[in-house]
């Protein structure tokens, strides 16, 4: 890795190595990293700004760290200043909003009190975009041609051009991505925008009334005008460090050794760079 790392580079790491369920305990436990990223919510770049957050959502799906994440100094009310800065794009808002939320019913117990929250979470996502946004729905793609890194950020590219879109995560070793999606957003405007790769083409996967699952084609030929997302930047391209291929169907963001490495130069960068 370049010794001459800049803000960017290290939180779109951090970022992939969270989207790994395996990785997010430790990025947790790690002293520096989540000082780092609560740091970065108030970067100038929004572009930071969001992959920083985007790598807290992904902390929050486990449900072991959010009393720690809650307890972190800084955390809730950096989120709250995000949600509340007039210069924060709406999607920006609604992320911090649906973190600060999870976080603020870390140890509550029953399922009524969640649901509350989450609906609160709804609420203020409404009132900081407009009134078109009644509530975030999720959408659950199978993207055939989704196969390796390379492919992945291709996806996420694209998916970070649309407006509308607030969260996704992927699941490489069945193909699919869960987006998190503004209600206004129409499903059929996330495979138009993976079918324009050329390389892959979305399916959307829905259930069906005996609980299984159907995957249902976009139309070719269906026209739908997709939103481009100018407030937040595109993401600059990454360096991808050559890995060999192993013999197994499963592909995943990072390994638990590489992520370690990778989790204490970045901790190291953090501790140095508290100065903006």
């Amino acid at each position: 890795m370049s010794a001459e790392l800049d803000a960017l580079t290290v939180v779109n790491q951090l970022r992939d190595l969270a989207a790994d369920p395996l990785n997010r305990r430790a990025i947790v436990e790690d002293q520096g990293c989540l000082p780092g990223l609560i740091l970065f919510f108030d970067h100038p770049n929004p572009q930071v700004v969001y992959s920083a957050l985007l790598a807290v959502r992904y902390l929050a799906e486990c449900r072991a760290n959010r009393e720690k994440m809650k307890g972190e100094l800084g955390m809730m009310l950096s989120l709250q200043n995000v949600m509340q800065k007039s210069t924060s794009p709406g999607e920006t808002k609604l992320l911090a909003s649906e973190i600060y939320e999870i976080l603020q019913s870390a140890g509550k117990e029953e399922a009524e009190q969640a649901e509350a929250a989450a609906a609160s979470c709804r609420r203020k996502a409404q009132f900081f975009l407009g009134s078109n946004n009644k509530r975030a729905k999720t959408v659950v793609l199978h993207i055939d041609g989704l196969d390796d890194s390379t492919r992945r950020s291709l996806c996420e590219e694209a998916l970070l051009k649309i407006r509308g879109v607030i969260s996704f995560t992927f699941q490489m070793a069945v193909k699919r991505c869960v987006v998190r999606i503004r209600s206004d957003l129409k499903a059929e405007a996330l495979g138009t925008a993976i079918n324009s790769t050329k390389v892959m083409k979305a399916q959307q996967v829905v259930k069906t009334e005996n609980g299984g699952e159907l995957m249902v084609p976009f139309q070719e030929d269906s026209a739908v005008l997709v939103e481009e997302n100018t407030d937040i930047p595109d993401y600059l391209p990454e360096d991808e460090s050559p890995s060999q291929e192993q013999d197994k169907a499963v592909t995943r963001v990072g390994s638990i050794t590489d992520g370690m490495g990778w989790l204490s130069t970045a901790a190291n960068f953090l501790t140095r760079s508290f100065y903006w």
